[in-house]
């Protein structure tokens, strides 16, 4: 696991833990934050997989 994909992992843990707190506390955006840190995370990850794939190859 590389730098990104871990970094990806944590923004998706953390998006996760907001969304659930905006739910729990009808705070939309609180809730929207944590929707969005999660997709950021999701691109990350795929980014560091794309990345490990690439350094697999040479």
């Amino acid at each position: 696991m590389n730098k990104e994909q871990m970094d990806g992992l944590k923004d998706k843990v953390k998006g996760k833990m907001k969304e659930e707190y905006g739910d729990s506390t009808n705070h939309t955006s609180k809730k929207s934050e944590g929707k969005m840190d999660q997709v950021k995370g999701t691109v990350k990850e795929k980014f560091g997989d794309v990345k490990e794939a690439f350094n697999k190859q040479k």
